[in-house]
């Protein structure tokens, strides 16, 4: 049994990024503060919601803005939708996470840069996903071993880059 309530959601995000970088970051290698791309995002970030509440913090999870009109939204920004499924999960992990705490939201991914916006619902079938998810982060966290790298397309892009590929 696991205690989800402490995967962070960049961790669910993580999971479906790459399995590495899952790992390094959840053993606190942490190299995208140094990032121009993660620096570009929050950029976009700050200037497209300047008026909402924004970088709420509840335990492990940090929502990136918080809207309270009939009913709570809660939304994720991202620079482009290149990873959709997880942004998905990760705006999934929220909306369980806050059930667990009793608190009923929806959520909300958005795109600005291409105008794009996703609405998010936790089901009963992505719940069972998403649990198996969590699980498979669980043990992943757990193991001594770093999962060796796998290439793909966006690696050049990513902080870890080098710590992967390089020397």
């Amino acid at each position: 049994m696991i205690d989800e309530m402490y995967i962070r959601g960049v961790e669910v995000n993580y999971y479906f990024v790459c399995k590495t970088k899952l790992w390094l970051f959840s053993h606190n290698v942490n190299l995208e503060r140094e990032s121009d791309l993660v620096k570009l995002g929050k950029l976009v970030h700050k200037e497209f919601y300047q008026r909402d509440r924004k970088d709420v913090r509840i335990g492990p999870i940090a929502i990136d803005v918080v809207r309270k009109g009939n009913e709570l939204e809660i939304q994720e920004v991202k620079k482009a939708k290149s990873m959709e499924k997880a942004d998905v999960f990760q705006m999934l992990y929220y909306l369980f996470y806050l059930s667990n705490l009793g608190i009923s939201a929806k959520g909300r991914i958005t795109y600005p840069k291409s105008k794009e916006v996703l609405n998010v619902e936790l089901d009963e079938e992505k719940l069972r996903d998403l649990e198996k998810i969590l699980e498979e982060i669980d043990e992943l966290k757990k193991n001594k071993e770093m999962p060796k790298p796998v290439r793909k397309k966006h690696c050049r892009k990513c902080a870890y880059f080098e710590f992967c590929f390089v020397g």
